[in-house]
């Protein structure tokens, strides 16, 4: 059945509003937001596949032994806790953390790449094989979900977060680290969502200062940092802390 809408009659003749120009731009214009939503929402879908797909594709990033790594965790487990997650907000949580990620950061804390006396101390007696037991191991324990620090600071640190500070220049978060904090295993990303805000903050002060240089030779981190405010730095680190 031909269903003909918005007819007119015109000298006793039927006209349809089709040929309206006026209406042909309105009906282009419709039709282009219709293809700008789909489009953009397929956007933002392939990002969060592509997280996802990182985060899957981690598990054969590092060679490790899960049980080899409990055995040799005890250690750590006084300051990260049994489970990966530290009960003090000095020290990170590592529960869930890229194996990948894990392993670099602990070669740097070895060679000194990274400066932190408390884990020196522990790093010196590990070879490369538990180094990557250890980061298995705690790869695959459950993070604990947390809430924001500061809920008064919300807004300005979801602001830094998703779209940096343009008025510096600094970069956004959730470019590298993803819409949800998980980051980029492939690329040593790591996932900061639920990440003490005490712990963030004071790696991104030591990133801006220069103390901390494990970012490489990329500089990204430290040249991010440098541009955040200390404002800037307490209302994303709450942020962050309540991402999950």
């Amino acid at each position: 059945m031909l269903i003909n809408y918005g007819l007119t009659k015109d000298n006793g003749k039927n006209r349809s509003l089709i040929s309206n120009p006026r209406l042909k731009i309105a009906t282009k214009m419709s039709h282009l937001k219709i293809k700008f939503t789909i489009m953009k929402n397929a956007i933002v879908a392939y990002a969060t596949l592509l997280f996802l797909s990182g985060a899957a594709f981690a598990d054969g990033l590092v060679e490790g032994n899960s049980e080899a790594g409990k055995a040799k965790s005890i250690t750590c487990s006084a300051c990260h806790g049994p489970d990966g997650n530290s009960i003090n907000p000095v020290w990170p949580s590592i529960a869930g953390q890229h194996a990948k990620y894990m392993v670099e950061q602990l070669k740097a804390f070895k060679s000194g790449a990274r400066n932190e006396p408390l884990m020196l101390g522990q790093v010196m007696l590990l070879n490369e094989s538990d180094m990557a037991n250890l980061s298995v191991y705690y790869s695959g324990m459950q993070p604990t979900e947390k809430t924001v620090a500061n809920p008064e600071t919300i807004e300005h640190g979801q602001r830094i977060y998703r779209g940096g500070n343009r008025e510096t220049g600094a970069s956004a978060c959730i470019a590298c680290h993803g819409p949800t904090g998980i980051g980029n295993p492939a690329a040593s990303v790591p996932s900061i969502s639920g990440q003490y805000a005490v712990y963030l903050a004071a790696q991104l002060r030591a990133y801006a200062t220069g103390a901390r240089q494990s970012d490489g030779p990329t500089r990204v981190m430290r040249d991010i940092a440098s541009r955040l405010s200390e404002d800037d730095i307490l209302a994303v680190s709450s942020y962050m802390q309540g991402l999950n």
